[in-house]
């Protein structure tokens, strides 16, 4: 493998080898293949404190992320996202947006943020989206509709933009409403159509630096 930089999986569901963590597995297997290293992270196996809400993070200004006090794993699983040059964010919807762990760790984040004291609303530190994201989700609902009336892609997008990544692509797998649903072939057929895009991201990133 020609690159330490990644494609970084971020995986909030519950249930591993569920829908959403198998659509996620499926993007990073075929990048895999194509010479790129991967990492996933379950969110689940991970120490996440709730955001408090102090703000220390947003008081500091700079492009540089705020410093979080709490002592915890994400700042850990912040770096691995920081030195990917793509990312795959996966989140199934419960009552109508991204699951509660999911949410948790997007609070986390505010720290991308500049945001102090008397100042009315939050700006992003770095608006440039230097980074690709590929947003997988899963629903009892049809596709379309989960799509379109629920909260989940909204919050996915927002994860993304605060991470400083652009998404040029989403997999949403709808009627998921089966103990033990497995993936259709078409949908494993999209997942890995998007792990080579995202491959094409990483040799074109690489072109790039060479000719720079």
């Amino acid at each position: 493998m020609n690159s330490t930089r990644k494609v970084v999986g971020i995986v909030g569901s519950y249930r591993k080898n569920g829908i959403t963590d198998s659509v996620v597995t499926e993007i990073l297997s075929t990048v895999a293949s194509q010479e790129c290293k991967t990492e996933k992270i379950y969110l689940l196996d991970k120490n996440i404190a709730f955001c408090t809400n102090c703000r220390a993070c947003l008081q500091v200004q700079g492009a540089k992320r705020g410093k979080c006090i709490l002592e915890d794993d994400m700042e850990e699983i912040l770096q691995k996202i920081e030195s990917a040059y793509c990312i795959v964010l996966g989140a199934p919807v419960n009552f109508g947006n991204i699951n509660a762990l999911t949410r948790k760790f997007l609070e986390r984040c505010v720290g991308y943020a500049y945001w102090p004291w008397g100042k009315g609303r939050p700006v992003i530190r770095n608006k440039k989206a230097a980074k690709k994201a590929i947003l997988v989700s899963a629903s009892a609902a049809p596709a379309w509709a989960g799509r379109t009336f629920s909260g989940g892609l909204g919050g996915l997008k927002k994860l993304a933009q605060i991470l400083g990544a652009k998404p040029v692509g989403v997999l949403w797998v709808g009627l998921v409403n089966k103990k033990d649903m497995q993936l259709s072939d078409k949908t494993v057929q999209k997942a890995r159509a998007l792990g080579r895009k995202l491959a094409t991201f990483r040799c074109s990133s690489a072109t790039k630096r060479t000719i720079n």
